[in-house]
């Protein structure tokens, strides 16, 4: 296996309570958090292999309480390719969905422009919506499949949406570990895409870094 990984950025988005942070960190650790702790913004990292190919991940877990949106443009730029998490047990949750997709895609619209056009060309000129959102990796994902009893989104609503935004779906449980594992690698794939292959990647040693505490912590597995 070669030292040099590809490196992928990775944002999980979605309101307080989904399950952003037990699906992360039981994909990252294999493990089921069952305390809610609500994040402001916690990293995590993990070497994995996808398709034969040595991968970094860092898995930005946000926050998604509302006293918080004024960080979440800062994270969708930074972020590569996007988790977007509703509750099946939550209506509320999945009538949020589509507003942050719309979100994302708008702030990487505007961050592709400027970064390609500094001086300001007239909005005419920008990418279309359509070409920002296929070169915007982003799955959504139903979480607390386990929580059938308490079901307020069915699968078919779920896929018709993700259908409707040109976006992957995968329903989950991160509590039995169902359908974790291929929505990160579903998102992964799609990034591949958009860096148009291995050589358009950043590289990483592979060397952990230290977890950092407090705010923002990243955990290295």
């Amino acid at each position: 296996m070669s030292a040099s990984r590809m490196v992928f950025k990775i944002t999980v988005l979605g309101d307080g309570g989904v399950g952003k942070t037990a699906l992360t960190v039981q994909f990252t650790m294999s493990s089921f958090v069952e305390t809610y702790d609500p994040t402001i913004e916690d990293c995590y990292r993990k070497q994995w292999v996808v398709d034969e190919q040595p991968c970094l991940l860092e898995v930005l877990d946000t926050a998604g309480q509302e006293e918080y949106t004024a960080l979440r443009d800062q994270w969708i730029r930074d972020g590569e390719g996007f988790i977007v998490v509703y509750s099946i047990a939550s209506r509320s949750t999945f009538d949020r969905v589509e507003k942050i997709v719309e979100r994302v895609m708008l702030v990487k619209e505007e961050a592709t422009h400027a970064a390609s056009d500094p001086y300001g060309r007239s909005p005419a000129a920008r990418a279309p919506p359509s070409a920002v959102r296929a070169r915007t990796p982003i799955v959504i994902v139903g979480n607390k499949r386990d929580q059938f009893n308490d079901r307020e989104v069915s699968t078919e609503e779920g896929r018709a949406l993700a259908q409707q935004l040109g976006c992957e779906f995968f329903e989950t449980s991160a509590r039995l570990n169902q359908n974790v594992e291929p929505a990160f690698k579903a998102l992964v794939r799609q990034i591949k895409i958009a860096k148009r292959g291995p050589e358009a990647a950043p590289t990483a040693s592979g060397a952990p870094s230290p977890k950092q505490k407090k705010h923002k912590k990243c955990v290295v597995l």
